[in-house]
């Protein structure tokens, strides 16, 4: 490929493009057109993924820096200087967070009669309850652990709430020490709501560290309290496992999980008023940099306000619920699932259409006698699911079972590892996919023998067999018993569970065999369509797109004169609107109520219009380390549903939309004379069954 779109001026950075991201979700949380507790909700979401970029990405820039690796991406920049723009824009990210929280949405909230009482404004009745409370409820499960000789700093969880205090005078042994660790117990509540007659609000909480502050004398008897500070210590948590000397990935991964409480601390945050003295002993117990410090005018952890919205029951200040809808075909109760999808393919658009036809449609396969077996993949399904408890039936219903489940689903392990097990002595066949590939395909396959011979029924999908994200994610799922569609998806399933070589597809695209090389042959014959006079177009829906090579195909697409619309959630190393290079890609962001998961691909195909839905991002790990399906939407009928609804409002959202300039920074795309459109919005009045 031509070096003219290999330049490193021509990508942006991943952690930088994710903290860009980020900050888009900020937005959501100053956005006063959104509901008040959905506010805090995007607050927390963003504290929650930064939890996770600091887990992951820089735990990865730590180590690169400390191995001394050159290794970089296609911008060309080294760990350190990645890991030096990135410490600036995360500190900038936090202080603005915390701003927002302390300056905006907690006044309001307090406007609203939910108020988060501060301990040095508690009236004397409220800080009896609450001392009734520190005795009865706190104090017995605390452990405070003076530092001496004989007690050294204690390990300290990966995210957990802990408090530092600074001490004066000696105990009843004589001992003295300056400083005391207490570390809070997740079992603590970390926001305690106090009855309404004592609480004189509505709503009036109390934080469980205010709490600790009031009474932390208490745990030191006859000591002068200097102070006390909450912190908290993020570590990396990637898992490593020797595939060489691994001889049960399962044994191997229970044994690792331990570890990720207690990896390499990558970032100390502690409360704003912690003296310098005791921000740099925890520093250096930790073994960081000043640049690892964040101190926070506020809770060290906001993702315990999550649990806000949920108990206040203020639906003024929420998004108006809505029941999903079904798509024509399953309108009427608990239809007969393999009936409906041999009338016709079914397509499901989650959340605004209801998740429950793939639970029906796996519960009947599980109690139906003339099924015969199932196949299913599994990544994420949460630790509570009624489709792995179908599986479970279904095994000790005699049929055939076979579960390929990813023990290695980031933060999911645990819960798929008890899965795994519950679906073993169920008597079903578990497999973990292929050592060094994530299994990230979602495929249910069902086999039933009916008249004339056996047919198979499957269900593919954008999304994971997780009903509750279904209600949270966009997401489309396809029904179909296409013989060519169900023969490629059983090959896969073969390569999974057995040996042998790359099956060729008739309609599924694979990673790592098929896929990427698809999506360039795709992008090339568009190039080809424009140079030759003809209209051409892309349109890519997708999390991520990092991947080099892709990325230049659409650069060579885009100086052929292809038109390009990418609408791409998160991350994007792709530059727009750089002349002589993408001046025809544009790059938008959607950013609303629901998380955008789907991944869409069209390519015009001179008014062919292929359409295909994918679980995979256009990313190195997801075409060359996962195994990952595209499968095409066959039926034209469903194939104009998915541009209707999953491209074209996107295309025209100007409410919930943020487009990419050449110089890599996202702007709102705010029009003040065209009529407001929010694509999700839309898509709700259109499908869902009934909006509040």
């Amino acid at each position: 490929m031509t070096s003219k779109f290999n330049a490193p001026e021509y990508f942006i950075n991943r952690e930088l493009s994710q903290l860009a991201f980020n900050r888009r979700v900020l937005e959501q949380a100053a956005d006063d057109s959104n509901p008040l507790l959905e506010r805090l909700k995007f607050l927390c979401i963003v504290s929650s993924n930064m939890d996770e970029f600091f887990e992951i990405r820089v735990a990865g820039l730590k180590e690169q820096i400390k191995f001394k690796s050159v290794v970089t991406g296609p911008e060309k920049m080294s760990p350190r200087q990645v890991f030096d723009q990135v410490s600036r824009e995360a500190h900038i990210l936090v202080e603005q967070q915390y701003k927002l929280l302390n300056e905006v949405i907690l006044p309001a909230m307090a406007r609203q009669d939910i108020r988060f009482l501060r301990r040095t404004h508690w009236n004397p009745e409220q800080s009896e309850w609450i001392k009734a409370y520190f005795f009865r409820e706190v104090m017995p499960v605390l452990t405070p652990i003076g530092l001496d000789p004989a007690h050294p700093f204690p390990r300290v969880v990966n995210k957990s709430l802990n408090f530092a205090v600074e001490l004066e005078g000696k105990d009843a042994f004589g001992r003295s020490s300056d400083a005391a660790i207490v570390q809070a117990p997740r079992v603590l509540p970390r926001v305690i709501q106090l009855p309404k007659e004592i609480a004189g609000h509505e709503y009036g909480l109390v934080f469980l560290s205010s709490i600790l502050h009031a009474h932390v004398g208490e745990l030191f008897s006859g000591m002068h309290i200097k102070g006390c500070y909450q912190f908290r210590v993020t570590r990396n948590s990637n898992l490593f496992v020797d595939e060489e000397e691994m001889t049960n990935l399962r044994l191997a991964l229970q044994g690792e999980l331990s570890h990720r409480h207690y990896g390499n601390a990558v970032r100390l945050e502690v409360a704003d008023n912690c003296s310098p003295e005791m921000a740099e002993f925890l520093l250096k117990q930790f073994d960081l940099e000043p640049d690892d410090l964040y101190q926070v005018n506020g809770l060290v952890n906001l993702v315990r306000l999550f649990q806000i919205p949920d108990r206040v029951d203020r639906p003024d200040l929420k998004y108006p619920p809505f029941i999903p809808g079904l798509p024509q075909g399953l309108d009427e109760k608990q239809p007969d699932m393999f009936q409906a999808i041999r009338n016709g393919d079914i397509l499901l658009h989650q959340p605004f259409q209801s998740f429950n036809p793939v639970v029906d449609f796996l519960q009947q396969a599980a109690d139906d006698p003339d099924v015969l077996a199932i196949k299913q993949t599994v990544y994420r399904t949460g630790s509570e699911s009624v489709l792995m408890e179908a599986l479970i039936n279904a095994a000790k219903n005699g049929k055939e079972v076979t579960v390929v489940v990813e023990l290695l689903a980031r933060f999911d392990e645990e819960a798929n590892i008890n899965w795994a097990a519950r679906l073993e002595d169920a008597g079903a066949h578990v497999v973990y996919g292929v050592v060094g590939y994530k299994t990230h395909a979602k495929m249910l396959l069902v086999v039933r023998r009916e008249e004339g011979g056996l047919r198979r029924y499957m269900h593919l999908g954008t999304g994971n067999y997780h009903p509750r994200t279904a209600k949270l994610y966009t997401d489309f799922g396809l029904f179909t018993c296409n013989d060519d569609i169900c023969s490629d998806a059983s090959d896969v399933f073969a390569q999974l569970t057995g040996l042998g070589k790359a099956a060729r597809h008739t309609h599924l695209w694979q990673s790592p065999f098929t896929m990427h090389a698809q999506i360039i042959k795709a992008i090339r014959q568009e190039s080809a369509h424009a140079k030759a006079g003809l209209p051409a177009a892309i349109i890519a829906k997708m999390n991520s797109l990092l991947e080099p090579e892709v990325i230049q195909a659409l650069y060579e697409a885009s100086c052929a004169g292809v038109k390009i619309d990418l609408i791409v959630r998160g991350v994007c190393a792709l530059r727009p609107g750089v002349p002589g290079v993408s001046e025809n890609i544009r790059v938008r962001s959607v950013i609303g109520r629901f998380l955008e998961h789907s991944r869409i691909f069209y390519f015009r195909n001179n008014g062919a219009q292929d359409v295909y839905l994918s679980s995979a991002d256009w990313m190195n790990r997801n075409l060359f380390r996962r195994i990952e399906v595209a499968f095409p939407v066959l039926d034209s009928r469903l194939k104009k549903r998915v541009i209707r609804e999953g491209l074209e409002p996107y295309l025209k959202d100007n409410v919930q939309t943020w487009e990419m300039d050449a110089d890599g920074v996202y702007r709102r795309k705010v029009s003040r004379r065209a009529k407001p459109v929010s694509a999700q919005g839309e898509l709700l009045a259109l499908m869902a069954a009934r909006l509040s």
